[in-house]
C-alpha cells in the first residue's frame, strides 16, 4: 500500500466511526423535510454542527443557504465543497420510523444525505486539521428548479469566499457500495422547462369542424417534439426524452377548448441542442392547423470542471 492509499485508509477507517452519528443526522433532516428556499430547520441543524467543531459560520446566503469556513495554516489556497438541502413536492410512501412528517414532502433526491456528507466531511477536516489552506463548506438551498446555486452567487459567494476549485456529488442508486462515477466534461444532466400556450377557437362538441382544437395541436406537439431526440442528437450525445404538463379551463364534457397551457421538462446533456427547432415545431403544428402556438424557452448554460480537477478526482476514486 502506497503513501495515498494509507492515507485514504485512515480516512475512511475515521468516517466509519461517525457511522452511527451520521445515519442520525440523514435520519432526522429525512424526517423534517423542506422545499426550496424554506430550509430554516436543516440550515439551523447544519450551522449547530458546525459551530459545535469550531467552524466559523456565515449565514443567510441565498435566503437559507449558508457558508462554513475552515482555515488551517498559511496557504493561500482554497477549495469549495458544495451539498443541497431542499427536498421535494412529494408523498412519501415508506414506512420506516424515520419517514417524512410532512406529508407531500419528501427528501426523494437524496438531499438529506448529501447534506450530511458534507457535515461528515467538515467534522472530519476539522478534528484532523490535515491540509493547509481553506475549505468553505457550501450548503446550498433551494436545487430543485429554484436558482439557489444562482441566488448564493448573486449574493457574492465566490467574492466572499473565493474558492479555487469547487467539488460535489451526487449519490447514484444501484451504484454499488464504495464506488463512483467520475469523467471528464459534463457528468449529469440540467433541466430546462418551458411553457407552451396554444390558444385554439372553441366550439360546442357537436360542431367540431367550427372548432380549432388546440389539444389536438398539442399532441402533435408532444409527438414531434420526441424526434429531437431520434433525430437531432448525436448518438453519443445524451438528450431526456422528456415529460409534458397540461391545463385548460374548461373540464365539461362535450366543450372544446379555447387555450391549452403545457410545461415541458427535459434533461439536457450536454450542450446546445437547438432551441429553434422547439419553436419551429410549435409554429408548424400550431399554425398548420389554423391554430396559434407561442412558446418561452430559456436554457441556463452549465460550467465545466477543469481537466486537473478530474484527473484529481479520478486519483482519488481509482482503487
Amino acid at each position: 500500500m502506497n503513501a495515498p492509499e494509507k492515507v485514504s485508509q485512515s480516512i475512511l477507517e475515521h468516517i466509519e466511526q461517525q457511522h452511527e452519528e451520521m445515519t442520525v443526522w440523514r435520519r432526522d433532516i429525512h424526517a423534517n423535510p423542506e422545499l426550496g428556499f424554506e430550509e430554516t430547520r436543516t440550515s439551523d441543524l447544519v450551522a449547530r454542527r458546525l459551530e459545535s467543531w469550531g467552524i466559523e459560520v456565515h449565514r443567510g446566503i441565498g435566503k437559507t443557504g449558508l457558508v462554513g469556513v475552515l482555515k488551517v495554516g498559511d496557504s493561500n489556497r482554497s477549495i469549495g465543497l458544495r451539498a443541497d438541502m431542499d427536498a421535494l413536492p412529494v408523498l412519501e410512501l415508506n414506512q420506516f420510523a424515520h419517514c417524512s412528517r410532512r406529508k407531500g414532502l419528501m427528501h426523494a433526491c437524496g438531499h438529506d444525505g448529501h447534506t450530511t456528507m458534507l457535515l461528515g466531511a467538515a467534522k472530519y477536516l476539522a478534528a484532523s486539521k490535515r491540509f493547509d489552506g481553506t475549505v468553505h463548506f457550501i450548503f446550498q438551498p433551494a436545487e430543485e428548479g429554484l436558482g439557489g446555486a444562482l441566488a448564493m452567487i448573486n449574493e457574492g459567494l465566490f467574492e466572499r469566499f473565493p474558492c479555487d476549485s469547487i467539488f460535489g456529488m451526487h449519490n447514484r442508486p444501484k451504484l454499488p457500495v464504495g464506488h463512483f462515477n467520475v469523467k471528464a466534461g459534463p457528468m449529469m444532466a440540467s433541466a430546462a422547462s418551458w411553457d407552451i400556450h396554444i390558444q385554439g377557437y372553441g366550439s360546442h362538441g357537436a360542431r367540431p369542424e367550427s372548432s380549432v382544437d388546440p389539444i389536438l395541436i398539442g399532441a402533435q406537439i408532444v409527438s414531434n417534439l420526441q424526434a429531437i431526440v431520434s433525430r437531432n442528437v448525436r448518438p453519443v450525445e445524451t438528450a431526456g426524452p422528456g415529460r409534458f404538463e397540461t391545463q385548460h379551463p374548461c373540464e365539461r364534457p362535450g366543450v372544446l377548448p379555447l387555450p391549452l397551457q403545457s410545461r415541458h421538462h427535459r434533461h439536457w446533456h450536454p450542450g446546445e441542442y437547438c432551441p429553434a427547432m422547439c419553436h419551429a415545431c410549435c409554429n408548424e403544428h400550431g399554425y398548420g392547423l389554423s391554430g396559434s402556438c407561442r412558446s418561452r424557452l430559456q436554457l441556463v448554460p452549465r460550467r465545466r470542471q477543469a481537466p486537473h480537477q478530474y484527473a484529481g478526482v479520478r486519483s482519488l476514486a481509482a482503487p
